[in-house]
């Protein structure tokens, strides 16, 4: 049992580890921001859950406690990730669209990613 317990840890570690090296290396070598979008939100949440779930099963096996660290990570990974996502969209909008190329808002009248005066014209 405790060797399946030492495999299935060391499992996690390498999964997670090999997860958060093509993320850091994706989010590096990646072209545009929206490509660059996908590396840190996919490919670095896996790598951490792998981590996680390695110590998940660690601290009650060989440490004889629960921990629930691993789970409050989780959740704020969670949370963080499509924040880092939104920003990320955000920078490629400000960038490379102007208010000619964005399609029409609707009644709204103005795109809240470009400045608009009181009257709702964009400049």
């Amino acid at each position: 049992m405790e060797s399946l317990a030492e495999i299935l840890i060391s499992a996690g570690l390498v999964i997670g580890g090999i997860f958060g090296l093509v993320g850091s290396f994706g989010l590096i070598k990646l072209r545009d921001p929206m490509s660059r979008l996908h590396a840190p939100t996919k490919a670095t949440t896996l790598g951490v859950g792998g981590t996680l779930i390695a110590s998940m099963i660690h601290a009650p096996l060989f440490e004889g406690h629960l921990s629930f660290h691993e789970l409050l990570i989780t959740l704020f990974l969670f949370l963080t990730a499509p924040v880092t996502a939104f920003f990320i969209a955000k920078v490629h909008l400000h960038r490379n669209e102007r208010p000619e190329t964005l399609p029409t808002p609707g009644e709204d009248r103005l795109w809240a990613t470009h400045d608009a005066d009181r009257d709702g014209n964009r400049d």
